[in-house]
Formats: C-alpha cells, structure tokens, sequence
C-alpha cells in the first residue's frame, strides 16, 4: 500500500523521499508549505504534534493496521525496520548506524541550520556573530565527518539510514558556505551519493 509523505523541500525533508527511494517503496507526497504555516494546520497536527515536517502515514503498519511517525529520524528507523534495508538485524552492526544517525539530528542540522537562519538576519552585527559562531562550527562538523569517511565507503561501512540523513544535509553545502574541496572524503562521499540512481529520484521528486 502507499504510504503518504508529508513534507517540504527542505533537508529533512529529502531524506526520507531518498529512503523510500532507496527501498522502493510505494509512496505519494502530500506537501506541506512551511511557508504557508501549513505545518499548523490541526490535521496535519494529528499526525506530527510538534508541528514540523517530514511526516509519514503508512496504512499498512504493524500488524497490518495503519500507523503515524514524526520526527525524520524516527521515521528512517521505521522504514529500515519495516523493509529490512539499510537497517542492520545486528545490534553491533546497528550501533554506529544510530551514532552517525545521532550524529546528524544532534549536531549536523541544527547547527548548519543556524547558519541559514543568520544568513538572513538584516542587522550586521547580529549577523556577524551568529555567522562566525556557526559557520565554525558547521566546519568542524565536516571535518569530523572527514575523517570518519577516510578508508570507508560510507558512514556506518555499509550504506545505511544514516548516509541518507546526512546526504539530506550534505546537499545545502553551498547553503552552509562549504567547500567540499576542503572536505575530500566527504566529497567523495557526497559525489557518490549523488550518483545513485534512488538518490537523484528522492531529490527529483516535487516538495513544494
């Protein structure tokens, strides 16, 4: 059965469009325009309560009855556990999945975030600092994930949830004011990615 996507053209967005491309599963978009306020609406509420994009309606849920997620980690954790795919069955395996995945929601999002935001903030001194802050640190996030990628293909070894949360992100790098040049690893990360047939569909497909 196809399973609804609740979403706008943004970085959370386009993972779980990416993930439903990568697992071949049946999907339809619903979009929702955060610009609009739509992300207010009372229906839409019902099924994301904290008022943000993605969401996920899938009739056919556990035990074949229909289910909610909110919260795009929760929802690639929902997709890998109902498909099987870019989902370890092994807890060792399982664990840098979920680190790297953390990693993403914790630090590279919300951070890099901060950096679009400032972008857009008319007062010069205001900008200046909010911009130095965070774009420092948005850097070291890069590196960071430079140097986990050296000798690996992907963050978790194996393709995973993780990559398509981080590569929802990884996509506004020139949002962020990054190089990938600076960031080799990454780049070739990034360029591989992109490559992927699945992933140019989840970034193709309409969100707003």
């Amino acid at each position: 059965m196809t399973i609804q996507l609740h979403a706008f053209d943004t970085p959370n967005g386009r993972k779980i469009s990416v993930a439903l491309e990568e697992m071949a599963l049946p999907y339809e978009v619903r979009i929702v325009d955060i610009r609009k306020g739509d992300q207010h609406d009372p229906a839409f509420l019902e099924i994301s309560p904290n008022g943000k994009i993605p969401a996920i309606v899938d009739p056919d849920g556990p035990d074949g009855k229909p289910v909610s997620v909110f919260e795009s980690g929760a929802i690639l954790i929902y997709l890998g556990e109902k498909t099987g795919k870019f989902w370890p069955r092994s807890l060792a395996a399982r664990i840098p999945v979920l680190e790297w995945l953390m990693f993403q929601h914790g630090g590279f999002g919300p951070i890099p975030g901060q950096v679009h935001h400032f972008l857009t903030v008319e007062n010069e001194a205001d900008r200046r600092y909010g911009l130095e802050r965070y774009s420092k640190e948005t850097r070291r996030l890069y590196g960071v994930m430079d140097g986990r990628l050296a000798g690996r293909e992907f963050f978790a070894g194996e393709l995973s949830i993780a990559d398509f949360a981080i590569v929802g992100w990884a996509w506004r790098h020139p949002r962020h004011k990054v190089d990938l040049a600076d960031y080799p690893n990454v780049r070739r990360w990034y360029e591989a990615m992109m490559a992927r047939p699945a992933v140019q569909r989840g970034f193709a497909v309409k969100l707003s």
